[in-house]
Protein backbone atom coordinates (compact mmCIF):
# COMPACT_ATOMS: atom_id res chain seq x y z
CA UNK A 1 0.00 0.00 0.00
CA UNK A 2 1.20 3.66 -0.80
CA UNK A 3 2.28 5.62 1.44
CA UNK A 4 -0.92 8.01 2.33
CA UNK A 5 -1.68 11.58 4.59
CA UNK A 6 -3.17 8.98 7.52
CA UNK A 7 0.11 6.32 7.36
CA UNK A 8 2.32 9.89 8.14
CA UNK A 9 -0.11 10.63 10.41
CA UNK A 10 0.17 7.37 12.33
CA UNK A 11 3.58 7.26 12.02
CA UNK A 12 3.69 10.75 13.81
CA UNK A 13 5.29 12.78 10.64
CA UNK A 14 2.19 14.73 10.21
CA UNK A 15 0.19 16.37 13.48
CA UNK A 16 -3.00 15.83 14.07
CA UNK A 17 -5.85 16.84 17.06
CA UNK A 18 -5.94 12.69 18.19
CA UNK A 19 -8.67 12.05 20.08
CA UNK A 20 -8.57 8.25 21.06
CA UNK A 21 -5.84 5.72 20.39
CA UNK A 22 -4.55 2.33 21.50
CA UNK A 23 -2.93 -0.36 19.72
CA UNK A 24 -4.87 -0.99 16.67
CA UNK A 25 -6.75 2.30 16.06
CA UNK A 26 -6.29 6.11 15.95
CA UNK A 27 -9.11 8.34 15.75
CA UNK A 28 -8.56 12.05 15.45
CA UNK A 29 -10.71 15.69 14.17
CA UNK A 30 -11.42 15.60 10.17
CA UNK A 31 -9.38 19.10 9.46
CA UNK A 32 -11.81 19.54 6.54
CA UNK A 33 -15.14 19.01 8.78
CA UNK A 34 -18.95 18.59 7.66
CA UNK A 35 -19.80 19.79 11.08
CA UNK A 36 -18.67 20.55 14.60
CA UNK A 37 -16.97 17.13 15.81
CA UNK A 38 -16.43 15.66 12.61
CA UNK A 39 -13.88 12.82 13.87
CA UNK A 40 -12.08 10.39 11.78
CA UNK A 41 -11.43 6.80 13.07
CA UNK A 42 -8.56 4.63 11.05
CA UNK A 43 -6.60 1.35 11.95
CA UNK A 44 -3.38 1.14 12.27
CA UNK A 45 -3.05 -1.65 9.66
CA UNK A 46 -2.72 -0.60 6.46
CA UNK A 47 -4.80 -1.81 4.34
CA UNK A 48 -6.93 0.28 1.33
CA UNK A 49 -10.59 -0.82 2.09
CA UNK A 50 -12.51 -2.73 3.96
CA UNK A 51 -12.54 -5.70 2.29
CA UNK A 52 -9.00 -5.93 2.96
CA UNK A 53 -8.37 -5.46 6.65
CA UNK A 54 -7.81 -8.38 8.96
CA UNK A 55 -10.43 -9.55 11.19
CA UNK A 56 -8.55 -8.70 14.02
CA UNK A 57 -7.96 -4.70 13.03
CA UNK A 58 -11.97 -4.80 11.85
CA UNK A 59 -13.16 -5.87 15.34
CA UNK A 60 -10.88 -3.04 17.33
CA UNK A 61 -12.57 -0.45 15.12
CA UNK A 62 -15.68 -2.01 16.13
CA UNK A 63 -15.53 -1.87 19.61
CA UNK A 64 -14.46 1.80 19.40
CA UNK A 65 -16.90 3.46 17.14
CA UNK A 66 -19.38 3.04 19.66
CA UNK A 67 -17.38 4.38 22.10
CA UNK A 68 -15.89 7.70 19.91
CA UNK A 69 -19.89 8.55 18.76
CA UNK A 70 -21.11 8.76 22.39
CA UNK A 71 -17.80 10.91 22.89
CA UNK A 72 -17.98 13.14 19.76
CA UNK A 73 -22.65 13.62 20.77
CA UNK A 74 -21.48 14.30 24.60
CA UNK A 75 -18.69 16.80 23.54
CA UNK A 76 -20.62 18.90 20.99
CA UNK A 77 -24.45 18.79 22.34
CA UNK A 78 -25.12 17.01 18.85
CA UNK A 79 -28.15 14.58 19.04
CA UNK A 80 -27.55 12.40 15.78
CA UNK A 81 -24.71 11.20 13.73
CA UNK A 82 -23.81 9.62 10.81
CA UNK A 83 -21.21 6.96 10.04
CA UNK A 84 -20.00 7.25 7.02
CA UNK A 85 -17.44 4.57 5.32
CA UNK A 86 -16.34 4.45 1.54
CA UNK A 87 -14.56 2.08 -0.14
CA UNK A 88 -12.61 2.62 -3.88
CA UNK A 89 -12.55 5.90 -5.81
CA UNK A 90 -15.73 5.26 -7.23
CA UNK A 91 -17.57 5.02 -3.90
CA UNK A 92 -16.14 8.63 -3.25
CA UNK A 93 -12.89 7.12 -1.27
CA UNK A 94 -9.90 9.83 -1.51
CA UNK A 95 -7.43 8.89 1.05
CA UNK A 96 -6.48 5.02 -0.14
CA UNK A 97 -6.59 3.65 3.70
CA UNK A 98 -9.38 2.15 5.51
CA UNK A 99 -11.38 5.62 7.27
CA UNK A 100 -14.53 5.69 9.46
CA UNK A 101 -15.99 9.07 9.58
CA UNK A 102 -18.30 10.12 12.55
CA UNK A 103 -20.15 13.24 11.70
CA UNK A 104 -22.53 14.94 14.02
CA UNK A 105 -25.57 16.22 12.53
CA UNK A 106 -27.09 19.54 13.15
CA UNK A 107 -30.47 21.25 13.54
CA UNK A 108 -29.18 23.81 11.34
CA UNK A 109 -28.24 21.24 8.77
CA UNK A 110 -24.65 21.19 9.00
CA UNK A 111 -23.19 17.31 8.79
CA UNK A 112 -23.83 14.88 5.93
CA UNK A 113 -26.26 15.54 3.57
CA UNK A 114 -27.41 11.94 1.09
CA UNK A 115 -29.11 10.87 -1.63
CA UNK A 116 -30.57 7.47 -1.41
CA UNK A 117 -31.90 6.72 -4.87
CA UNK A 118 -33.79 3.41 -3.76
CA UNK A 119 -34.67 0.60 -6.10
CA UNK A 120 -36.45 -2.15 -6.34
CA UNK A 121 -35.48 -5.96 -5.58
CA UNK A 122 -37.53 -8.31 -7.37
CA UNK A 123 -37.98 -11.84 -5.74
CA UNK A 124 -35.72 -14.15 -8.18
CA UNK A 125 -32.83 -11.60 -8.20
CA UNK A 126 -32.99 -11.54 -4.51
CA UNK A 127 -32.59 -15.40 -4.07
CA UNK A 128 -30.33 -15.79 -6.29
CA UNK A 129 -28.04 -12.77 -5.24
CA UNK A 130 -28.66 -14.00 -1.69
CA UNK A 131 -27.62 -17.04 -2.53
CA UNK A 132 -24.20 -15.88 -4.47
CA UNK A 133 -23.09 -14.10 -1.48
CA UNK A 134 -23.83 -16.40 1.08
CA UNK A 135 -21.79 -19.13 -0.95
CA UNK A 136 -18.97 -16.72 -1.01
CA UNK A 137 -18.37 -16.43 3.07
Amino acid sequence: MADTIFSKIIAGEIPCFRVYEDDQVLAFLDINPLSKGHTLVIPKEAAETLDRLSDEAAAALGRVLPRLSRAVLQATGATAFNILQNNGATAHQAVMHVHFHIIPKYADGSGLGIGWPARTLNADDGAALAAAIAGRL
